[in-house]
């Protein structure tokens, strides 16, 4: 069965909806990523097709990183969702490879992702506290990770991670 990955289409909406309601304990997160679509606030939304079906889906939005005298533009990874039939069989790396070429390719420098110690750092992300940035809400250090997305683009940028306020409902 090939897989296809693309940026989501009007048609997709209702599908993705699904499939983070599915994919996560509640939906939270299928509202999240309406709200954001609503608000003209995704970076970058994709989705994995299997026989035209809407099988995974990785959301970017805009972050910003701030510190004392300076801001910093980045996107945050997330939420990202499989369908629970198709999980473990690396659709969800296959996203985030195809969403940071993407992403590097319209320009973007800086990638921050909440979530999983053993799994981002297998796809190019690094604990971010130790380079001095950090979310703006208290997490383990472990669980919270960076990207450069050009090399150098981290030089020099500490602070706080801010994410976009349709998070708050999360």
């Amino acid at each position: 069965m090939t897989l296809v990955f693309r940026p989501e289409q009007a048609g997709d909406v209702a599908a993705i909806h699904r499939l983070n309601a599915a994919a996560f304990k509640t939906a939270a997160e299928a509202r999240l990523v309406d709200a954001l679509r609503a608000n003209s606030a995704l970076n970058l939304s994709v989705v994995a097709l299997a026989d035209d079906a809407v099988i995974g889906h990785i959301a970017f939005s805009p972050v910003t990183i701030e510190s004392e005298g300076a801001t910093f533009a980045g996107v945050g990874l997330g939420p990202m969702a499989v369908d629970p039939l198709r999980q473990r069989e690396g659709i969800g790396g296959r996203l985030i490879r195809d969403g940071l070429e993407r992403l590097r390719a319209a320009g973007h420098e800086i990638c921050v992702v909440l979530g999983h110690a053993d799994y981002y750092p297998r796809h190019g992300f690094v604990r971010a506290k130790p380079l001095g940035i950090c979310w703006e809400n208290p997490v383990p250090d472990d669980v919270f990770f960076v990207q450069e997305l050009r090399p150098g683009a981290l030089d020099g940028v500490t602070g706080v991670v801010r994410y976009r306020p349709e998070f708050a409902a999360v």
